[in-house]
């Protein structure tokens, strides 16, 4: 297209306020609802709100053109999870992460459905859990009736993992599976057109966190079947993530990176997470949460 005709299409596009914007209803990351003028401008980008705005049409499901950090609530000071809540929405994020252990599935015994009912209770954050326990298709929809918005299992821990991610779609969540690190992409390919989500650990379940290089392959491959298929499930990574790995993990294809430690042993949690924020949006890579 000539350099002209190019210019004069640009510049018929209408021009739309950002008060305008923030009138509208839109869907982004899971969340729902109507959102001030600081919280819409904190999520979209200014290529989201132009594309979608402009017409005035709700963002669908990925609506997003920037990958989406987690942070981990058990890192926190559980003693403060309240401050913790209100540091990562001020921060910018929209989703926070929460794993859910049972001591035997994986080592850990960490929290439970009162845990998750009063986090929901107290945020409009995205609930994003990963059930490392025994059986999830016990609980899966308690935790959805707690609060809980997505819900990934790991398919080692259940004879019946189709039967589990109908149950949590069915109950109005988000269905995804967790890779542990030796669990291949290959092992799930039969359910990767009934998930919403894949969960790529990049550490050892129950290990130090140390962050797994070869994870950024099994990203890139998960990506490329995605693509291949022509299938629209999100990225999720997790696990040792920090600023030093940010850009090489969105760029082999992850869509989420939940991050703990790196945001909340620190000194300054929001100035962190905002950073790992910037850094994410930085890329714009086109992400499908």
């Amino acid at each position: 297209m000539p350099a002209a005709k190019a210019s004069a299409k640009r510049r018929a596009i209408p021009r739309v306020s950002a008060d305008d914007f923030a009138e509208r209803s839109y869907f982004i990351s899971g969340w729902r609802g109507r959102a001030d003028q600081g919280d819409l401008l904190s999520h979209l980008s200014c290529a989201t709100l132009l594309s979608y705005g402009c017409r005035g049409d709700p963002l669908p499901w990925g609506g997003s053109n920037m990958a989406l950090v987690a942070p981990a609530l058990l890192s926190a000071d559980f003693a403060r999870l309240s401050e913790a809540l209100e540091m990562i929405k001020a921060a910018g994020a929209s989703m926070v992460h929460v794993d859910v252990m049972d001591g035997h599935f994986a080592p850990d015994v960490t929290v439970g459905q009162p845990v998750i009912q009063s986090l929901r209770r107290a945020t409009d954050l995205v609930l994003d859990l990963r059930l490392a326990i025994e059986r999830p298709e016990r609980y899966a929809g308690e935790f959805i009736a707690a609060g809980a918005d997505r819900i990934a299992i790991h398919p080692e821990s259940t004879w019946h993992l189709c039967r589990v991610l109908e149950l949590i779609r069915a109950r109005g969540a988000k269905a995804g599976i967790a890779l542990n690190t030796a669990s291949s992409i290959e092992s799930v390919t039969e359910v990767l057109g009934d998930v919403d989500f894949v969960t790529i650990l990049s550490a050892h379940l129950g290990g130090d966190d140390t962050f797994l290089p070869r994870s950024v392959d099994k990203i890139a491959s998960c990506s490329r079947m995605r693509a291949d298929r022509r299938l629209e499930f999100a990225v999720q990574a997790e696990g040792g993530i920090g600023l030093d790995n940010v850009e090489e993990l969105i760029r082999a294809g992850a869509d989420i990176l939940v991050a703990g430690s790196v945001i909340f042993h620190n000194d300054d949690p929001r100035a962190r997470l905002a950073e790992m924020i910037r850094l994410a949006s930085e890329l714009h890579q086109t992400s499908r949460v």
